[in-house]
Formats: C-alpha cells, structure tokens, sequence
C-alpha cells in the first residue's frame, strides 16, 4: 500500500508539472487523478495478502486444531523449554524465539504431510491458520518457563537461595514437583480469560499494532506462498547445520571438562586477571546465537555495564574491606560485597522498570484517551455482532476479509467472566493452603486488580510490544510484602503473589498478541484461545520437569559461580527483604550508591527519550546493564562476538544475512540448548565427563610443553651447576636444574615436574646478580643454599 501512496504522489506531481506547462483546465487534473488512483488501486490489489490466498478454503476452527499441530506442538515445546530454563538459570536474557517456532513447526507439518501425500494417505492440507496454531500452542508453553519464576520468584524461595541471601530464618519453601505443578495450574489461566471480551476493542477498534504478533503472522503468510516455502526450506537446512555443530560442540566442551571451573567454558582468555574479574570468552554457542537475535544497544549495554562493575566499582570497593564491610565475611554473604552488587543491580532494575512503567502507561492512557474520543459517536461493544457488515469503503480487502473471519466465530463473554470467576475463586481457596503466609485476602485484592493491570498491559504490549509483567511483578512483591510484614511471612507471601501477578499480566499480553497473529492470518479467535489454553497447559507440566530435571542434575544450581548461577533468584530474594526489611540491614555506602544508580538510570532513559531517534539509538539500557553487576561480564564478550559476526556477515552480503540470520542464531541456540538434556541425564546417572582427560591428558599437556622449554637453549643445562639436560624444574623459582641440585635444595623450595614460568638465563640474571666478576662457580650445597 505505501508503494502505491508514492506512485501516486509522484504522478500527481507529474501531472500538476504538465498543468503549469500546457495551462490546462481544472477538469483535465480530476480526470488524470481519478486515473491515477484506479492505478494506485490496481497496485493495492496486487500487493494484497488475501487475494494470493483468495482460492484457498479457510477451515473451520474446529479443523484448524488437529492433532498432528499438537503433537508437533508438544515435541517443540520441549525444545523450548529447555532452551527458555537454560537461559532463565544462566542470565535470565531471553530473546524472542517466534521465528524459530514457526519455521519449525512448518518444517516439521510441511515434512508429515509430504510422507502422507505421497503415500496417498493426506486427508487434510497444511494450512497458515494450523502453522499459526502451533506457533501459539509452543509459545505459550515455553513462556511458562519465564512467567513460572523457576529462574526468579519461584526458585528464590528456595533454602539453597535463602542461605545465600543470609535470611534462611525469615523463611524458605524448597521446590517440589507436586506443588509447583500444582500451582502453575492455578495461577496461569486467569490471564487468559481477563481479556477476552476485549479482543475486538484491541485488534479492530483501535488497530493495535502488536509488533510481535504482526511480524509473527507476516512470517507465517511468507511460508505458504510458493515463495516463501522455498525459502523456508533453505532456512530450516541452515538451522539444522548450526544446530548439529552447536549440540556436538557442546557435547566437546563437557567431554573435555577436567572439573569445576576447568575446560573451554572456563578458559582465561584474556589471562588471569582478567579471568578473576569474569572477563573471559566461554565458548558458549548459545550466548553467540543470542548476541545474533538481540539488538546491537543491547549487547553493548550488557558489555558496558560488566566494564563498569567488575572492571571498574568491584575492584575499587573491594579495597575498602574492613572500612565498608567486615573483611572476614564470606565472598558470598549478603552483608559484603555481594549486598553491593545485588543491591545496586536492584536499584538500576527498578528505576528502569518505574520510568518504562510510567511511560507506558501514560501512553495507554493518552492512547485510549484518544480511541474513545476518537470513537465517541460510534458504540462498539465486547460482543460481535455477527450481522453487521464488516465492510467499509475505507477498508482495504485484506482488512474486510480479516475482520469477517475474526468476527465469525464469537468467544461468549459470559463465558469469559464466568471462567475468571470460577477460576479465581478456586484459586483463592488453594493457595493459602500452598503458602500459609498468603492470606486469602491478600489474593482477592489481586485478582480484583489484575483485570485491569492486564488490560493496561496488553495494551501498552499492542503499542510498544513491551511487556511489563516483571514490572507488575516487583509491584507485588512490595505491597503483599510489606502487607504481611517481616513477622508474618513477607518475604515468601510477596514472592509467592509475585507469581500469581506475573502469570495474569503474562499470558494476558500473549493472548492479546495471538489474537493479532490470528487475525492477520485468518485463524479463528476460538482456534487461538483454545491453543493457548493447551499450550499453557503443556507448560505447566514441561515447564516444572524440566526445571526439576536440572535441579536434581546440578547439586551447585543458583551458587555465584557454579554453571546456572540463577542471578535472578538472589535479585528477587533480596527485593523481597527489601521490602520487608527496609535498608538497615545494608553496608556501609551501599543505599547511597544504590540512591545513586536508581536517579542514573532514570536519568538515562530521559536522555535517550529526548534524543532524536539516530541519536537515542546509541544511548545504552539500564535494564541490560543492570544484568552483569551480579554475574559477571563474561556472557557479555559472547553476545557482542556474535554481533560481530552479523554485523560483518551483513557488510559481506546484507541480502543472505537477513534471510539466514536468525536461522543461524537459532541453530547455535537450539543445537547448546538440547544439550542440557543429555548432560542434566548424565548428571543424574552420576556419569561425569570421562576421567582420563584430567588424569591422562594433563600430564600429556605438561609433559608437552616441558620438553618444548627444555629445547630452548638457555634451558639445556642447569641453573646452578650447569649439567646437561636437566629433568626437574621449580615452580617457585621458575628454572631447570639437576637431580643432583633438586637434592639440595629440596627442603627450601617446592618441587613439582610442571609447568616454569621463565627459563635459566632469565632465572640466573636476578639469582647471581650480585655475585663479583670472574666468580668461580661451585657444585657444593653451600653454594647452592646461598645462592
């Protein structure tokens, strides 16, 4: 449609060119713009979606729900949710996953379906509204691995969080499979029901944009054409190639893993410093992949803010040991430095969170503001009516065709008040039972607000494709908490309706999202609502599995410096004590700077609002920023390093970079992301990476590396009394000597075959630099000793 706006503008302009020339009447220009816009008609009609399409039956919404999408929906689900808890329980950075849904699940259909059609057996096409089907069923699942807190509310409750947090006492409640299931089906499906009368309201009376919905729906609509299938296919051929090298490349580096904090994911690449202070590459293929996917702001945010904490703030507050903090607390303890690094990535989350907060909902409310002024002389209702004509001459065909389809098959809204109610009230009588620290009130006066705090979030998402459910998370935890107070369970009662929150607001957005992809696509708003019920419902079992199959694999889960550290749990832990506590339990200058970084981030967002737009884009995130203070720079140098690699794939052939990207990305992610369920297997199973590496190798490396010294030529004979070929070396003193000289010397020096930092020479110029000219070297252990 904007090719055809320019066609015509330009035409016009041609024309009113030719007026000025010929002198030419008035009439003549109408009769030329008349022909124009039937041109420009002609060319909106070529561009439309829905006339490739128009030959096509579209299948009742019953047809578009087939148990081959589920099954594939299902399997894929899996896949995801492993990928969505790994990210969860390492940096809890998440990027969209949509593309690879969808180009998965066509591949997996498009591949039945094929084997069907040539075996004779195909009774149903592979339609865009089943494709979308599955996109929505294995979205909602696997986002039930973020919404359901096992990298956040839900696993910071727990006693291993607890201790390190140093508030054990104030109460934990240990994760169990039960109940966790339990809970999650509780909790997830309000959302779902809060916002459905109002899906007509928000995808066609206001026309929502809903970036993610859009572009997923785009993306599902390119697969069906002849086109797009094609490319498609190429796609899935590149996603496999990077998937089979980033699941064997993660199988290598745990084969030749020699222990904790040894082996390729633990390399000090830029040496040793460097690697204390968590600046080092970890040849992780996911984070590289995920580096891809993200913007590049947000990787350099990330890499800023790792410079600026670990490079920067941690080395310098550590020098204040015993001024600041107790010197003799332990690294991990919440009253040293680690309150410092938690509490302020807590004060940049927040301020960031409360300035989007506000500006979201101001633009909610100025947008809906100018909706019903806008709509002030037209009542539009929550229900359809299906007898009214969707057609309007300003309508283009797409948008008749789409509004005719969404509009066929209602969703009752008492049927949607009503399942709220039932489901509220339910769960009202249940969690109590769960978590004696939530009342029952404290969970009526939630689920009273969360219908509109849903609604403010779906549409704020359908503006900004900005989903605030953390945000109304943390607003849950500080009111429930400091409602209970510290002697009543704050802690736990805030975490656990952070929860309940966060599930609402959640799955309120996707809903609202999907019905977007729905409408876009032709899919019936029942088909999508009902998908989404059983996608959710698939995450509330995948979801609490697989988080339990990695809790039980790794005895280190959620410690600082094991390999799912789960920095997000202590974060949420330590905002719940927050709002219990309030600050007196903080060190020495830690609420100063956390004052301080809370205005800086705020201060930040303004500065990047209030810039134009080619400016603002290279103002960093505080949110993204906020992130490496607690866990370390090192996830940061993968991420840039595949920024890197699309930025130089795109100045190579921008063309294959845009239609391979994120295939690529998604491959390396998928491929690393799979892994985990063999490796959390073997861990279970009690198999570790195979022994002889770190009892074998090791010996082979080092004995490499001596002989590769010992033929240097300042090291063929030994320091101190020169014979050839020296077989010991001292690690203390960093030279080659004799067995003769090793005896001498072996009470005053450790002794070790291994590695020299130096050779004799260099050894031999600080070790004699004092002795007189002309001296006569000796063999004696006198001389030896002295020396």
């Amino acid at each position: 449609m904007r090719k055809g706006v320019r066609h015509t503008d330009r035409d016009r302009q041609i024309v009113e060119h030719e007026l000025q020339e010929t002198g030419s009447s008035p009439e003549p220009e109408k009769a030329t713009n008349k022909h124009v816009e039937e041109e420009d008609v002609e060319d909106e009609e070529e561009e439309s979606v829905e006339k490739i399409f128009e030959s096509r039956e579209v299948p009742s919404w019953k047809k578009q729900l087939t148990l081959r999408a589920f099954v594939v929906s299902f399997m894929l689900s899996i896949l995801f949710s492993f990928i969505v808890m790994k990210l969860n329980l390492t940096t809890g950075i998440i990027p969209s996953l949509n593309v690879s849904a969808g180009l998965l699940g066509f591949f997996f259909v498009k591949t039945w379906t094929k084997v069907l059609y040539k075996s004779g057996y195909l009774k149903q096409p592979f339609t865009r509204q089943e494709n979308t089907v599955i996109q929505t069923c294995v979205v909602a699942s696997s986002g039930i691995a973020f919404s359901g807190g096992f990298g956040t509310y839900l696993f910071g409750m727990s006693e291993r969080i607890a201790k390190q947090s140093g508030d054990a006492s104030r109460g934990y409640k240990d994760p169990s499979l039960g109940w966790i299931i339990g809970f999650l089906f509780v909790v997830s499906f309000l959302g779902l029901f809060s916002v459905v009368p109002l899906r007509k309201i928000m995808v066609i009376d206001f026309k929502l944009t809903y970036p993610s919905g859009t572009a997923t729906a785009h993306l599902i609509n390119s697969f069906h054409t002849p086109q797009g299938a094609k490319l498609a296919k190429k796609q899935v051929r590149m996603l496999g190639k990077f998937f089979s090298f980033s699941f064997l490349w993660s199988f290598f580096q745990w084969f030749f893993t020699g222990g904790d904090n040894c082996g390729f994911s633990n390399f000090p690449t830029f040496g040793l410093k460097a690697y204390q202070y968590k600046f080092y590459f970890d040849f992780s293929a996911t984070y590289v992949g995920v580096g891809m996917i993200c913007p590049y702001i947000i990787n350099i945010s990330v890499l800023l803010g790792g410079i600026l904490s670990w490079g920067i703030m941690w080395p310098l507050i550590e020098t204040k040991k015993g001024d600041w903090f107790p010197a003799d607390v332990e690294p991990s303890s919440m009253h040293g430095l680690q309150a410092y690094k938690v509490f302020i990535a807590v004060a940049i989350i927040l301020g960031d969170g409360l300035y989007n907060f506000c500006k979201v909902l101001s633009r909610t409310l100025s947008g809906l503001f100018v909706q019903l002024r806008g709509t002030s002389r037209t009542s539009f209702t929550t229900e359809e009516d299906p007898s009214a004509s969707p057609h309007s001459p300003m309508q283009s065909y797409d948008d008749q065709r789409r509004t005719r389809f969404f509009l066929k098959d209602q969703i009752p809204t008492w049927f949607a008040i009503g399942g709220y109610i039932i489901i509220a009230a339910t769960s009202t009588a249940i969690l109590p039972h769960m978590f004696h620290q939530l009342r029952w009130y404290y969970i009526l006066v939630i689920y009273i607000c969360a219908p509109v705090l849903a609604f403010c979030n779906a549409y704020g998402a359908g503006l900004t494709d900005w989903s605030l459910a953390s945000t109304y998370g943390k607003l849950a935890i500080f009111t429930i908490g400091a409602w209970a107070g510290s002697e009543h369970g704050g802690m736990l009662a805030g975490l656990a309706a952070c929860g309940v929150m966060m599930n609402i607001v959640s799955t309120a957005s996707d809903l609202t999202q999907d019905f977007k992809t729905g409408y876009l696509t032709l899919s019936s708003p029942r088909s999508m609502f009902i998908s989404q019920v059983i996608g959710t419902a698939m995450g509330c079992v995948v979801s609490p599995c697989v988080f339990w199959l990695f809790y039980n694999a790794f005895d280190d889960l959620g410690l600082p410096n094991s390999e799912y550290p789960a920095p997000f749990a202590t974060v949420y832990r330590s905002m719940a004590k927050l709002g219990v506590e309030g600050v007196k339990s903080l060190p020495r200058e830690c609420l100063v700077l956390c004052y301080a970084f809370f205005g800086v981030a705020i201060v930040i967002n303004i500065v990047k609002d209030s810039l134009p737009s080619r400016w603002g884009r290279f103002v960093p995130l505080p949110m993204a920023m906020a992130i490496p203070f607690f866990l370390g720079p090192y996830f940061a140098i993968d991420m840039c390093v595949g920024s890197l690699i699309l930025f130089v794939w795109e100045r190579v052939d921008a063309a294959k970079a845009g239609a391979f990207g994120t295939a690529v990305a998604s491959g390396l992610i998928c491929g690393d992301g799979i892994w985990s369920l063999p490796s959390s297997v073997l861990a279970i199973a009690g198999v570790n990476p195979p022994a002889w590496q770190s009892v074998t190798m090791l010996p082979l490396v080092i004995d490499f590396i001596l002989e590769a010294l010992l033929k240097h030529t300042d090291n063929r004979e030994c320091a101190d009394c020169r014979s050839k070929a020296p077989r010991w070396a001292s690690v203390n003193l960093g030279i080659f000597i004799s067995s003769y000289v090793c005896t001498a010397l072996e009470s005053i020096a450790d002794w070790c075959p291994h590695l020299t930092a130096t050779s004799n020479v260099k050894a031999n110029q600080y070790w004699e630099s004092e002795l007189p000219p002309q001296f006569e070297r000796s063999s004696s252990d006198a001389f030896i000793r002295a020396k």
